[in-house]
């Protein structure tokens, strides 16, 4: 019979698990933090960085995909898009498959994101280096947890932004 009981299997998982959500909110916080240096020294605020981020990864995107990806008011990106055009970090372009001749979409410009990848090396590289300390399978849990992370925070955002 194993040595270990019920209850202090129970109360080891229930620590580990405490232990998992206090560390994504650390992590979420020294991201923001990241992000927030990355954005001062290219003079960017966080919601800027996190749309051109979008845009990057989801891009091209029309203004209102965008709103709805970021979670903002449609006027509010309209601000944002007009301070990463004046700052060269996207441009916006006519939508040959738009609704009409109004429709635009908006691409990142490649040349300036050079500058955020050297901004943001020094965690790539990290990240690079944790991730060779595991196996593939270990990599294949830990991608795992994440997707289902992110798809919680994505459902919870959702059930939130209802009336």
């Amino acid at each position: 019979m194993d040595s270990v009981s019920t209850g202090e299997r129970s109360r080891h998982r229930r620590r580990l698990t405490s232990t998992i959500k206090d560390t994504l909110r650390d992590l979420n916080n020294q991201l923001s933090l990241l992000s927030h240096h990355v954005g001062m020294r290219v003079d960017l605020k966080d919601v800027d960085l996190d749309c051109l981020d979008l845009i990057d990864r989801h891009g091209p995107l029309s203004p209102s995909a965008l709103a709805k990806r970021a979670g903002l008011h449609p006027a509010t990106v309209t601000g944002i898009l007009d301070r990463l055009q004046r700052g060269r970090w996207i441009i916006r372009e006519r939508d040959p498959a738009g609704p009409d001749r109004r429709a635009v979409t908006v691409r990142v410009l490649r040349e300036r994101g050079r500058e955020l990848y050297r901004l943001y090396g020094g965690m790539n590289t990290s990240l690079d280096d944790i991730c060779a300390g595991y196996t593939d399978t270990q990599l294949e849990v830990v991608a795992d947890f994440l997707h289902r992370t992110t798809a919680a925070g994505r459902t919870a955002t959702d059930d939130l932004s209802r009336p």
